[in-house]
């Protein structure tokens, strides 16, 4: 994995960005709603260099083939990898930061396709690089609302704000509660209790999905649907994140009853975030794993996200010694599961969770035992302190 502070040396300068999972809190972050996140030692490296040519280059190690412009090419995105690096390139000259020419090569070891952020960690880690380069800097909640604006208007992928959020402002030893909102947040601490003797383990399903297209772009717009019926019926609600279970019940009728549906696991969804941040502060790790279960249940049920691969690695890890809890993570539709299991057990529950979906799918599941690691600015020693 890369080292977690900038280096320099002859192949150029090195930031990084980790990875996330999101404990609790799904698809509320685009509905103004809370979500429960926290970085991962997994990693995007990008090493930028100073270029003779004039020209902005980009490469990846995980990806076939180079990616070479002019700095005032304003040509469309080209639907691969480089189209992250690009769009946040292209948010930076928006906001009239002068990059000089380089050649941007990335790495990484963030599962793709997993619900871990790989993209997010690629968007973050390019633009502390670029700004690196550049000898700029940007808070933490600007960094992150345009590494989201790069993946929303350049990619084309209707994401929301968690995953840029948390890659970018985490820090080592906590979780971070996130008002999507205003983007104010809480550092909660993951050893506080009883819940200092548990682990975060990680389950890839190793069923791939794409957030860029489909099923997530077509639940965007049943909860902006129902949202907006909520907002014309109690003026005062400024979105789902801001809406009572109370007051979506007194919509259903006027609202399609899928789209109901979404909604529900939305606004529910946010009250869970709430209970599951007053289990961390108290300790508590059976609080805890009840709410994420049935965080799993809502998401599974109401926002029909959840796949049959998905839905076993809970079901079996949920009944496996020392498992408090355990949920689908990410965008949905397929990806990892994250658990919170008992320190002293973690070695016989991912085998034993391992032994059973392998021989119910045939499938050789990644299981990864987290830590909560520093993000982005924490890494960039670069930036100035009040930045971080």
């Amino acid at each position: 994995m890369a080292e977690p502070n900038s280096t320099i040396d002859e192949t150029g300068t090195k930031l990084s960005a980790p990875g996330r999972v999101n404990l609790i809190g799904e698809h509320t972050d685009y509905t103004g709603g809370l979500v429960l996140p926290m970085a991962i030692p997994f990693s995007t490296v990008a090493t930028v260099r100073a270029a003779s040519d004039g020209r902005y280059t980009f490469s990846s190690t995980s990806f076939p083939g180079e990616r070479s412009m002019k700095p005032d090419d304003q040509s469309e995105s080209v639907g691969d990898w480089s189209d992250y690096p690009v769009g946040v390139l292209r948010e930076l000259q928006k906001r009239d930061i002068e990059v000089p020419p380089f050649s941007l090569s990335l790495w990484g070891d963030v599962p793709l396709g997993s619900g871990l952020s790989s993209s997010a960690s690629v968007e973050v880690a390019t633009a502390v690089a670029l700004l690196n380069h550049a000898g700029a800097t940007l808070s933490g909640a600007e960094l992150a609302l345009l590494c989201q604006r790069a993946e929303n208007l350049y990619v084309h992928s209707p994401c929301g704000i968690m995953d840029q959020f948390v890659i970018a402002n985490a820090t080592a030893g906590h979780a971070l509660l996130l008002n999507t909102r205003d983007l104010s947040y809480e550092l909660l601490p993951m050893n506080r209790g009883a819940l200092a003797q548990t682990r975060v383990v990680i389950v890839n399903s190793e069923v791939k999905h794409s957030v860029a297209s489909g099923e997530y772009g077509v639940r965007r717009r049943e909860l902006e649907e129902g949202q907006a019926i909520v907002r014309a019926r109690f003026p005062q609600v400024k979105d789902l994140g801001d809406t009572t279970p109370e007051q979506l019940e007194a919509c259903r009728a006027e609202i399609d009853p899928v789209a109901f549906m979404r909604c529900r696991h939305v606004v529910t969804e946010n009250v869970r975030v709430r209970e599951a941040g007053r289990a961390m502060i108290a300790g508590d790790p059976d609080a805890l794993g009840r709410v994420m279960l049935a965080a799993h249940a809502s998401y599974r049920d109401d926002f029909g996200a959840s796949v049959e691969e998905v839905d076993f690695l809970v079901d079996t890890a949920v009944h496996l010694p020392g498992c408090h809890g355990g949920r689908l993570t990410g965008g949905g539709f397929g990806g990892c599961t994250v658990n919170l299991v008992e320190a002293h057990l973690v070695e016989t529950f991912t085998q034993a969770l391992h032994e059973a979906y392998q021989k119910r799918f045939g499938i050789d599941a990644a299981i990864y035992v987290c830590e909560a690691v520093d993000g982005a600015l924490a890494r960039w020693d670069h930036t100035p302190e009040e930045k971080r």
